[in-house]
């Protein structure tokens, strides 16, 4: 009973982790992937591809300055036949310039469809890392190379055995080094030569992860101690890739051995209890110093259990810590990955004005030249208001990237209603937006972080239901009552199945095959922090979400 009791706290324990590792490592990855988006429209790009030399050479200043800034690898520029033209190495011993790369899948894959990711050793660097390219506009290709060398340390420092898998069962990303392009499955030779040459490993590579299955979900370490390890595997969001974690079960043994030394005691203890009954009748003096003896014993054994059940409610505080702090890190890492989800729209949003400002800016030169001031103010206050528009998307998407505080105080509702809009102002294009009128003297208990975050979990999901639909529209309505505040979301879509209500806010429960599930579990357990609640409300078409809050 005890060890199963422990079995079941360590795979939830184990899952809760997983699912965190694999939410940071993919809000790392999305974070770049928007990276050779954004440079696909570069305008010095362009002139590069088109032959102007100078501003190849701009191009790699760049791209140089760009990798140091986001921490990538390398970054680098290809022509149509896969030549590098620019690269953020150019200056190094091992430069890519005049490298071709038509061989590597990416570049296959984005010339037939715009984009292509590999993971796969750099023939030049000799570094494992994930490769991402974008088509860019005059018919080069920008890659971004990601190398996890940081991730890896930081799983190797907590302990458990963490590595993740590509679709073939193949070991791309590990806190063991020596596990790399080992793989968990069999291969063919045919598969072994062909998954080789894509990733570049080596003739030596592809071997046999050293690994043995035992029991269900349980496996041991080739040459290792017996001990065994509990196998919790997540998918992610790249095709056919796993996270998974290897946690020793020591902790489930150990509650077996004390199970058993408990009950061995417990026998130990009646036939001591026995003995000094049957002997009572003999030797009453004797019997009388042996019981003393006897429960001496007890006392010391009661003392040690005592002792044993104290430190096993101080792990267990400790435990349920970790697991809060967990909570708050699987928190910011659902921002993270909302902002990852948003951040090509917010591009968007940002590059009409700069686009702007840039002509307005050179019409101002030529004004100067010819003398003309006042056209030239008029320049400049359009200029300025342009700015202005750019400084409060960027100055909200910095706000929303941020930890939360954890401090509830009374702020203005309309505030994280505003913010969350603007968050989001491209994906609703061509989406009907109704909002009543919220007034400026409407205080809720809250904190604006976390406020925003449900809203734009909730903005999401709507928009995310409402890609199908002809006339899109949503709608915010806000009733504000004597001590409660009441904020609905809703929107004419196909609605939630009647399945899918019942465990809505069950951990992991999704109809969205590339959900994780925890987006309204987050969102609600942060309304309980805030002394609200988050519910499913029933209306005839779409789906209606109603959020209370503490009114000010």
């Amino acid at each position: 009973m005890a060890a199963s009791s422990e079995r079941t706290r360590l795979e939830r324990n184990a899952a809760a982790a997983a699912v965190l590792r694999e939410a940071y490592l993919e809000s790392e990855i999305e974070r770049f992937r928007l990276l050779p988006v954004a440079l696909s429209d570069d305008s010095d790009i362009v002139a590069g591809l088109a032959g102007s030399q100078a501003a190849l050479r701009q191009v790699a200043r760049k791209l140089e300055t760009l990798a140091v800034t986001t921490g990538a690898a390398q970054i680098y520029l290809l022509d149509a036949r896969g030549t590098t033209l620019a690269s953020s190495n150019a200056s190094t011993p091992r430069s890519f310039l005049g490298q071709n790369y038509a061989f590597r899948n990416y570049f296959r894959s984005a010339a037939r469809q715009g984009a292509g990711a590999q993971f796969a050793l750099g023939t030049v660097s000799e570094r494992p890392g994930l490769y991402l390219a974008q088509r860019t506009r005059g018919g080069g290709y920008i890659v971004v190379k990601l190398e996890f060398e940081e991730i890896e340390r930081k799983w190797a420092r907590l302990g458990e055995i963490t590595f993740v898998t590509g679709p073939e069962g193949i070991v791309l990303i590990t806190s063991r080094p020596q596990w790399r392009f080992t793989t968990t499955r069999p291969l063919s030779p045919m598969a072994r030569r062909q998954f080789r040459a894509e990733l570049q490993s080596g003739k030596g590579s592809l071997a046999r992860t050293p690994l043995t299955h035992m029991e269900s979900g349980i496996v041991r370490l080739d040459g290792g101690a017996r001990a065994g390890f509990l196998w919790t595997s997540e998918p992610m969001a790249m095709p056919g890739w796993h996270l998974n974690l290897l946690t020793s079960t020591d902790s489930v043994d150990r509650a077996a051995r004390t199970a058993r030394i408990s009950a061995l005691l417990a026998l130990v203890v009646l036939a001591g209890l026995g003995w000094i009954a049957r002997d009572r009748a003999l030797r009453r003096a004797e019997r009388a110093a042996l019981a003393a003896a006897r429960t001496g014993e007890l006392e010391a054994l009661v003392a040690e259990r005592t002792r044993e059940l104290r430190r096993e409610m101080e792990e267990r505080a400790a435990g349920e810590e970790r697991a809060e702090a967990l909570r708050e890190g699987l928190r910011q890492a659902n921002r993270l990955a909302s902002l990852g989800q948003i951040t090509a729209g917010i591009a968007h949003e940002t590059a009409q004005p700069v686009a702007a400002i840039r002509a307005y800016a050179a019409n101002g030169r030529q004004l100067l030249e010819r003398g003309d001031t006042a056209s030239v103010v008029k320049n400049l206050t359009t200029i300025e208001r342009l700015t202005e528009r750019i400084g409060r998307v960027t100055a909200e998407l910095r706000g929303f990237s941020r930890k939360a505080t954890g401090a509830i105080s009374a702020i203005p509702l309309r505030v994280p209603v505003e913010g969350s809009l603007l968050i989001l102002r491209s994906r609703m294009s061509g989406v009907e937006l109704t909002i009543s009128e919220i007034p400026d003297d409407l205080h809720v208990m809250a904190d604006a972080i976390r406020l925003e975050q449900v809203l734009v979990n909730l903005l999401q999901n709507a928009l995310e239901a409402l890609d199908t639909i002809s006339a899109p529209a949503i709608a915010i309505d806000v009733e504000a009552r004597d001590e409660r505040v009441l904020v609905r979301v809703r929107d004419n879509g196909p609605g939630i199945p009647q399945d899918m209500q019942e465990r809505l806010f069950t951990p992991f429960a999704t109809s969205r095959p590339a959900g994780l599930g925890l987006g309204l579990v987050i969102a609600s357990d942060i309304m309980a922090d805030l002394g609200g609640g988050l519910r499913l409300v029933p209306v005839e078409r779409g789906a209606c979400f109603e959020m209370e809050l503490r009114r000010a």
